[in-house]
């Protein structure tokens, strides 16, 4: 059964509970690592500057604290196999359906690669596969 590894476990204890509760669950389905929780106002700017965010500090969810989004990928980690990144993403919301079902945790999520959770990839201008946030 695979399991977080040191650092994916350090960037996860700073996020809300409700991704440490899925998280857990997941990797012990799916192999994946945990690349970012909570974000500096240095990493935010790095970020946002390189494309990797739209928002600049200290408007996204990863710049509170516990950080209300996480950036997760399966791993080995290949940044060009977006297929299997969106196979994550759609177990990842079939385990987070399953553990608000069961009250394990209080808020939906959402997906990077669908911000307006429709369930269709076409429509969205932007896409942050690795990223999951709580959507209230």
């Amino acid at each position: 059964m695979p399991k977080f590894g040191k650092t994916s476990t350090t960037r996860l204890k700073d996020c809300h509970n409700d991704l440490q509760v899925l998280f857990k669950e997941v990797v012990k389905h799916f192999d994946c690592s945990v690349i970012c929780g909570n974000r500096s106002q240095e990493d935010q700017d790095d970020a946002y500057n390189k494309g990797f965010s739209k928002v600049k500090y200290p408007n996204s969810k990863h710049n509170l604290f516990p950080s209300l989004a996480v950036d997760v990928i399966p791993y080995p980690i290949d940044w060009k196999d977006t297929k299997r990144m969106i196979y994550f993403a759609g177990f990842v919301k079939g385990i987070a359906t399953k553990l608000k079902e069961e009250k394990k945790i209080t808020n939906n999520i959402r997906w990077g690669g669908d911000w307006d959770s429709d369930t269709e990839l076409k429509d969205n201008t932007f896409q942050d596969y690795p990223h999951f946030e709580l959507k209230k």
